[in-house]
């Protein structure tokens, strides 16, 4: 307890992996909170790797560039590097683990043919599809065998594990690249809008507990209102102060779990002067008021 959030925390999540030359990292999260320490749950972000993540157990909604994969215990899904994604919902049971790992390593070297051909056509491209993993599926549940042979491996640490780890993500990226084909490619429109996206999202981030309006927002991007709220529909369907008070609200249930603050003090620490309205609001978004939340575990 006792901990401050870092107000400057930004969109992007840069991972911290324990062997920067093993660019490999895997998080295990339930609805308590995430370890190692990271993002995801009630967080939306984007990261220069690929993850997949396992559902362990209940059920978790992830929405990936504002579509949104309800997946169950056993299912699993490949999300690529630079999208924007976040685990919206996740059940009290739910638990889930994730893989993020560096595209380097399914090239063998930079420069290869694997890499020009196999590898970077997909993960630099937009619009590679996320992939949902269905147990009951071939090849798919081939993926799913080799993750979980990944997670004992990471958690193990034995000797030449590093090895057994790169070796499994390729065949797995094999599995991917073998069943879906060629992917197309995405348009200026396209790639500006999740350009614009990226730089709102984080302007929101930095600047939660300040006092934001929505022309503060479309400044932040360079665009009109009226284009900054269709960027907000389109891709995580929501309008950017619904988005506004969702984050504030995240933070808020981070600020109930690691500090002694007082109600009162969260609410002006995450953007909201009335502590009445942040109750509320609390309220409708968790389904528990802030003191039934930061007791929960009582």
């Amino acid at each position: 307890m006792g901990k401050k959030l870092n107000k400057q925390d930004k969109l992007h999540e840069s991972n911290r992996y324990k062997d920067m030359a093993f660019p490999v990292g895997m998080y295990t999260v339930t609805i308590d909170g995430i370890e190692p320490e990271g993002r995801g749950y009630l967080d939306l972000h984007w990261h220069e790797e690929l993850q997949y993540t396992v559902i362990l157990s209940g059920t978790v909604n992830m929405q990936v560039n504002g579509d949104d994969y309800l997946l169950s215990e056993g299912q699993g899904i490949l999300i690529n590097k630079n999208l924007l994604h976040v685990t919206s919902e996740l059940s009290e049971d739910g638990k889930y683990f994730s893989i993020n790992f560096h595209d380097n390593l399914l090239g063998f070297y930079i420069g290869s043919r694997m890499e020009l051909d196999n590898v970077r056509p997909y993960t630099n491209n937009l619009l590679f599809p996320v992939i949902v993993l269905e147990p009951q599926n071939g090849w798919q549940a081939n993926i799913l065998n080799k993750l979980a042979l990944i997670r004992e491996e990471l958690m193990d640490c034995l000797d030449l594990y590093q090895y057994r780890v790169a070796l499994l993500l390729t065949e797995a990226w094999y599995e991917v690249i073998s069943h879906i084909g060629k992917v197309s490619q995405p348009t200026a429109a396209y790639i500006r809008k999740q350009e614009r996206m990226q730089k709102m999202l984080s302007f929101i981030h930095e600047r939660y507990s300040d006092a934001i309006f929505l022309d503060d927002i479309a400044m932040s991007a360079g665009v009109s209102t009226g284009e900054c709220c269709r960027c907000f529909r389109e891709t995580i369907h929501e309008s950017p102060n619904q988005y506004l008070i969702k984050y504030r609200i995240s933070r808020a249930s981070e600020l109930l779990t690691i500090t002694d603050l007082s109600v009162t003090e969260i609410a002006l620490e995450c953007g909201f002067n009335d502590t009445s309205h942040f109750i509320d609001y609390f309220r409708k978004r968790i389904g528990k008021t802030p003191f039934e939340f930061r007791n929960r575990r009582d």
